[in-house]
């Protein structure tokens, strides 16, 4: 982590007015002259996991590196990725014919307070496992009501497998995606969140849905309610359970059903 060295406080209600942050952020103490970031987001590159689907990966081209005729360093590259690898949003669209596309998600459903429920023991215990109902009311118990307006996290302790795919994914047969096994979200847990008004749920898995379904009960569900899906997070063991912000912003994909994100949390 690191400090924010110069960022003025009033940055807080300008950002707020420009709509990249809500206008209650500063009236909730969320001083970013003195916030700590923490970057959420894996490297993309060579090793970067993407679903086993996947006919491609990432790739990255030289197109220029060196000096230039006039005496000065020149560097360009291109890239090409699939949407669905690495630290990424999901669209509405990625599971609903009449959600929004990556573009169309306003970008202050990208930025708002967060939650994280850390669930990393009972993954331990079972790579299966699916955050459940009685889960989302323990960590409320302890913590507070979900409200409105969330973004909610969900620690499975599985980036620390990253970037080995047969440990993170459960299976590295390729182009098959039937022998998979990660914890994740459950359907009715991920319906009682939406319900709770949360706007993004996010984890550090390769899905929202946990790695036997079938049916991606999980991803329907938020693609029905324009909820933002985030997957492969990194670094949620140094948030706490209230407390952060969180932004993620994808590329701005026109007609996207994801895009490659950079998520941070800013700790007051």
């Amino acid at each position: 982590m690191f400090t924010i060295r110069f960022i003025v406080p009033a940055l807080a209600s300008f950002a707020a007015a420009l709509g990249l942050l809500p206008a209650s952020a500063s009236a909730q103490g969320l001083d970013l002259a003195a916030a700590k970031v923490v970057d959420l987001t894996h490297p993309i590159d060579a090793s970067t996991i993407f679903w086993p689907t996947e006919v491609k990966a990432f790739e990255l081209t030289e197109e220029h590196k060196g000096i230039t005729e006039r005496g000065f360093f020149y560097a360009a590259n291109r890239f090409c990725t699939p949407e669905h690898g690495g630290t990424h949003v999901d669209a509405p669209y990625h599971f609903s014919q009449t959600g929004e596309s990556v573009a169309e998600v306003p970008v202050d459903r990208l930025i708002g307070r967060a939650v994280v429920i850390d669930i990393a023991d009972k993954a331990a215990a079972d790579p299966d496992f699916t955050l459940k109902p009685e889960d989302v009311s323990a960590w409320e118990a302890a913590h507070g009501a979900i409200s409105r307006g969330t973004i909610v996290l969900l620690r499975t302790g599985w980036s620390s497998r990253w970037p080995d795919k047969r440990a993170y994914l459960g299976d590295d047969t390729p182009g098959d995606a039937s022998h998979l096994h990660f914890p994740s979200y459950g359907a009715e847990a991920a319906r009682l969140l939406v319900d709770r008004g949360a706007i993004v749920l996010g984890v550090d898995t390769a899905s929202v849905d946990n790695g036997p379904s079938k049916d991606f009960l999980v991803h329907r569900i938020l693609g029905a309610a324009n909820v933002v899906g985030l997957e492969n997070l990194t670094g949620l063991d140094r948030l706490p359970p209230t407390g952060a912000w969180v932004m993620a912003l994808p590329i701005k994909l026109a007609h996207g059903s994801g895009a490659p994100a950079r998520a941070v949390a800013l700790l007051p």
